[in-house]
């Protein structure tokens, strides 16, 4: 019963604006106190954290994403994929989710993407003949495409979790970036396919192919062709940790911006630094203070009564999964993607592991509903901040991002209900 008395205390202090880090560490200095564990097991959880060697990944990835977000890789990335997919029919709207996808895998945050692509993406869509509402819905539900996609920071951060938490399973970051390739291409692909079949009575005009304007996109982008190689390539190929994959990303990514395209200036990097940290700081703070609490969850045998009571009313997987999908899709549209992952992974993942879902499966799952949470009505993130960006009541923003959500709904369904699809490429 104590333990539930100190849920609804964390509910109503995150009600009255509490820091997230604040009311989970009071709940969880709470709870030890009630089993009478001494609250040094709090610090030692900090540093069991801070001595995670995967843990040098979340800057370094996070650093290279700041830096490619204050270049002009979006420009590069844009002209790049028009030139070899434009001339298609419907191209620029591929173009669209791919050139998203890809910058927000490494951006890490879908907000990024909105603001830097955006500006380029919806005029292009516009003049090209897409109508105001799809390009506006599409632009918006691009924002968190590439969520899936390695180096994604929230697929490193279920990765952390998972691992401290000792399931008896194991959940490797390697596996993780694999597993959300094929999702993450289905999820693109079925959004390509709608968007032909949404405008097959609106013929776009489009150009024909370019070789001169290929090349020349080509040579423009050339030094940051290599990048994803670094991750998949250099981890896959037994060249590189996690952690030394994001020292070369951040290394490479440096060089490139700052001394080859010198659109980074040697003054700037300060600044980029101090932004990027202070973001890696407060995940690492709520992290470290979570993982405090979820053993406190543990010791109190939070997760079996959770099980045992769901059980009760639910006892097929099926019916399980599309339970826990509905609750992510809500729990998208009103916290971010780094508060979800820290609050719901330690009490979801044991449920989870009990009604047989594999804990890698499971991150693809989470993730895969958070991408479609940040566009989710009435509060999704990504409306507000492509209202604000475009100038556009909110209002029309729900009207123009409901068709995506509904298609990637579907497509989400299809990855919680096919788990090989996830786990294809993984040894389990």
């Amino acid at each position: 019963m104590i333990p539930y008395i100190f849920a609804l205390i964390l509910i109503f202090l995150a009600v009255l604006g509490t820091p997230l880090f604040v009311v989970i560490l009071a709940v969880a200095m709470l709870g030890f106190f009630y089993l009478d564990v001494n609250l040094s097991v709090i610090a030692i959880e900090i540093y069991r954290i801070a001595d995670t060697p995967v843990l040098l990944a979340l800057p370094l990835f996070t650093f290279a994403g700041y830096v490619l977000g204050e270049s002009q890789t979006s420009h590069r990335l844009v002209r790049f994929t028009r030139a070899f997919l434009g001339w298609m029919p419907g191209g620029l709207a591929i173009v669209a989710f791919i050139a998203c996808a890809f910058f927000t895998a490494f951006t890490g945050a879908s907000g990024v993407t909105i603001v830097a692509l955006g500006a380029l993406l919806y005029p292009a869509l516009t003049e090209a003949g897409y109508s105001d509402k799809f390009s506006l819905g599409l632009v918006t539900s691009s924002g968190s495409l590439g969520l899936l996609l390695p180096p994604s920071l929230p697929l490193i951060l279920y990765g952390i979790i998972a691992q401290q938490m000792n399931i008896g399973k194991n959940v490797s970051i390697n596996d993780l970036f694999l597993a959300g390739i094929l999702p993450a291409l289905l999820m693109i692909l079925v959004l390509s396919f709608w968007s032909l079949w949404e405008n097959r009575r609106n013929p776009i005009p489009y150009k024909p192919f370019s070789a001169r304007e290929a090349i020349a996109a080509l040579r423009d982008i050339i030094w940051e062709i290599p990048l994803p190689f670094f991750v998949l390539g250099g981890i896959y190929g037994g060249f590189f940790a996690i952690s030394e994959a994001a020292a070369a990303t951040a290394m490479y990514v440096l060089v490139v911006e700052v001394f080859i395209y010198k659109e980074i200036k040697l003054v700037q990097l300060p600044a980029i630094m101090r932004e990027s940290m202070v973001m890696v700081g407060g995940i690492l703070l709520i992290l470290g203070v979570a993982l405090a609490s979820t053993n406190f969850l543990i010791d109190a045998e939070v997760p079996m009564h959770l099980f045992n009571l769901i059980q009760v009313h639910v006892t097929s997987k099926l019916v399980f999964l599309i339970l826990l999908n509905i609750l992510l899709l809500i729990l998208g549209a009103i916290l971010d993607i780094f508060s979800a992952l820290v609050i719901m992974i330690p009490i979801i993942l044991p449920v989870a592991v009990n009604y047989g879902v594999d804990p890698v499966h499971l991150g693809i799952i989470f993730l895969a509903n958070m991408q479609i949470g940040y566009f989710t009505p009435p509060v999704g993130m990504n409306l507000f901040i492509a209202s604000y960006r475009f100038n556009k009541p909110i209002t029309e923003l729900y009207q123009a991002a409901i068709p995506f959500m509904i298609i990637l709904f579907a497509v989400v369904l299809v990855i919680t209900y096919w788990p090989a699809l996830s786990l294809v490429f993984l040894h389990r």
